[in-house]
This record gives C-alpha cells, structure tokens and sequence, in this order.
C-alpha cells in the first residue's frame, strides 16, 4: 500500500447493464422519435451500428448531481452556476459590474482564472470557456466521460407505438356520443426503448482542483480541494446509482448490473483506463497497473467491482478519505 494518500488521478472503466432506457435521442421526425446510433469497431473487428449516450449527456447528469450537493455544503459558486446556467461565471461576467470590475482588477490572465477558480467550485471543477469581455480564457473539466457506448451484440433498441389522447370540447376534433361522453382527437407517436450492455470510461483529474493551469499554483486552500474533490467524487458515485436524463417519467431506465475496476494513481502517473468494449478489459487494466508499479511502486491501486452495490462500497470508501495530490511544479 502506498504510504502517500493523496490522489493524482482516477479512472472509472465499466460495464453496466441499462434495460429500457432512452436517455439520448437525436430528435423527432414526424410522429418518430430518433434514438442516437453510433459506429465502432468490436472485438471481431468488424464495424457495428450500435446505441449510444453522449460523453455530453452523462457530463450534464454529473453536473446536476454537482450542482445539488456543491449547494447543499455550501461551496462557493457564481451565480450562473447556481442557476444551473451552462455559461456559469459567463453569465456573472455579463450581468454583474462588480465581477466585470473584479477581473479587470487582476490585469492577467492568471489573475483572472484565480479569481474565477476562488469564486466558483463548479466552473473550477466543470470546466468552461470565458468569452465576456472579449476574453478567451479556457478552464478545462478536472472530469471527462467518454461516449456511453452499446456492446456490438449485445443491445438493441425497440420501438413502442403511443397515443396521446387529446379530451377537447369544442372545434371538429371532438364530438359527443349516445352516452353524453366527449371524444377528443388521439396523436400516434413511436417512443424508443434501447436495452443491454454499455461500455462506460470515464477520467478524473484530481490533482486539478482548484489549480491554476496558467501560475501553475494553487488558487484555493487545501482543505478547499479535499472539499471539492469529495463532493466532485460523490456526484460521480450519484452519476452512476440514477442517470438522469431525456424521457425518465415513464422510461426511467433498469440498472441491472454494473462490473468493472476503479484505478487510483498516488504518483505522477495516469490512472489506466481500457474500453470495456474488450471482453477483457478488467485483466487488461490489472497488467497495465502492476506494469506502471514496477516502475513507480504502489503508484497504482486496482479496485474491482461485480454490482452496483460493490461500486457504491468501494468509491464510498475512496471518498471518505480522499485528498488530491498536489502537482509538482518547477520553482
């Protein structure tokens, strides 16, 4: 075991089993709604049309499960972030004079991205890019999901017929019966539900928070970071046990399974992170981990799971003491 607790990075390689779910559709044509299909290369090397939720739909359901538990502890967050808009200090920049004021203030790019960092837990962690003021100031995401993507044989997608009953009592759409009842028009529609395996990859910079990537310092404290890291790391975990998204009032999806590894690197490494589209993929990321320990010993830890209830146990135990190692930088 390594002696350092703090956290360089982690990544999340999984499989989980998602039945009747429609959490990403590409929109409607006419009376059909799209489901979003993606091509890849399985592991017999063939080409598959398989479906697929966006990297940005499950970055905007971390965000929200972010969103709620930066607010309940309390972290600061600009008053974009806690309106839930997508511009976050954009939105403080264009409407409030004294955060316009405050930049200019810092006359650096540095300075800037310090203040925005201090000011704003969700951008420092979510990431966006500042363009008020005729800036162009980036603060890349310290998390990043890959494609949520189907396992070529194992999903598919189904179409369900629906009506939309219409009761109106007035105009040539409704009429009344013998009994007295009113009638009113009924709108078909056909409603996707898409069920099997997806491969989840997913990479957490935790040594990022609360850095400046400019100064190449710190812009918080460090009670600050392990604060963050925490609640960053929680609404991953809550990212996982309810994926909210499109159509949840009636297709909220089934979690049936969820196997996989968690790595965790304690060293300036990176955390190995392999596409569960390989079969293989959990003994791959055991190899690549003992490999990087031999040359940087107990930098690499290997957290497996079989179920939904084994990684809620295992990332609630990471959380409980996680703290993010700070990044060597020249003097």
């Amino acid at each position: 075991m390594n002696t350092n607790s703090s956290i360089y990075a982690i990544s999340i390689s999984a499989q989980a089993i998602l039945d009747m779910h429609s959490l990403n559709n590409e929109g409607g044509e006419g009376n059909q709604i799209q489901t979003r299909m993606v091509t890849v290369l399985g592991a017999d090397e063939k080409l598959h049309s398989v479906n697929a939720i966006s990297g940005d739909m499950f970055k905007h359901i971390q965000s929200e499960h972010l969103h709620r538990l930066a607010t309940a502890e309390g972290l600061p967050l600009s008053v974009g972030a806690h309106q839930l808009n997508a511009n976050r200090i954009n939105y403080d920049i264009k409407n409030n004079k004294n955060v316009l004021d405050a930049l200019t203030k810092a006359k650096s790019n540095a300075g800037e991205l310090d203040y925005v960092l201090q000011t704003c837990a969700i951008t420092d962690m979510a990431g966006v890019l500042i363009t008020e003021g005729k800036r162009s100031l980036p603060r890349k995401s310290v998390v990043e999901f890959g494609w949520v993507v189907g396992i070529p044989g194992q999903v598919e997608t189904d179409t369900f017929f629906h009506v939309k009953y219409e009761a109106e009592r007035g105009g040539d759409s409704a009429s009344v019966d013998n009994s007295g009842s009113i009638s009113g028009k009924q709108t078909p529609f056909h409603r996707p539900a898409s069920s099997g395996a997806y491969a989840i990859v997913l990479n957490i910079e935790a040594s990022r928070v609360g850095f400046n990537d400019i100064s190449q310092k710190y812009a918080i404290s460090e009670a600050d970071r392990q604060k963050r890291l925490r609640i960053l790391l929680e609404s991953v975990l809550h990212t996982f046990i309810s994926p909210e998204g499109a159509m949840r009032s009636t297709q909220n999806p089934h979690i049936v399974g969820l196997k996989g590894v968690i790595t965790v690197s304690r060293d300036v490494v990176p955390a190995p992170c392999v596409s569960p589209l390989k079969s293989n993929f959990a003994e791959d990321v055991k190899r690549i981990s003992t490999a990087l320990n031999t040359l940087r010993p107990n930098a690499i830890e290997v957290f497996a799971f079989d179920s939904v209830g084994e990684f809620t146990e295992k990332l609630a135990s990471l959380i409980h003491t996680a703290s993010p190692m700070n990044l060597p930088v020249a003097n």
